[in-house]
């Protein structure tokens, strides 16, 4: 069975910093591109970024670059998602999910595979 578990989520202070993990059971990156989503109360689930599998190419949403890295440790099939300069508005449960298709790393919620559980993230002004 593959499994994702994202982990890392917490309450954290405007300005501040957190890494999310997403360690993948029953796959390998080497063939998957790994998306990271978020979505907040009442508001549509978003891409805020993905890696590919080969961890070459990495594509994030406007409001996050500069700000949040993708990045991939593949001896721990795990995948981070580092967040700088955390703001209210990065609130938000915080899903990763795998596409098989890993090559080209997507946006597209429906091209993934499979998700993980999510993880709560919640900045405070």
């Amino acid at each position: 069975d593959v499994q994702l578990q994202a982990s890392g989520g917490g309450l954290v202070q405007a300005g501040g910093s957190l890494r999310l993990s997403c360690e993948a059971f029953g796959l390998t990156f080497d063939d998957y591109a790994i998306g990271w989503f978020r979505q907040a109360p009442g508001k549509e689930r978003e891409a805020v970024g993905c890696i590919s599998s080969s961890a070459g190419t990495t594509i994030y949403i406007d409001s996050v670059k500069g700000r949040f890295t993708i990045s991939s440790d593949k001896a721990k099939n795990t995948v981070y998602l580092q967040m700088n300069s955390l703001k209210p508005e990065d609130t938000a449960v915080y899903y990763c999910a795998a596409d098989s298709y890993g090559v080209a790393p997507t946006s597209s919620e429906y091209e993934y595979d499979y998700w993980g559980q999510g993880t709560q993230v919640t900045v405070s002004s």
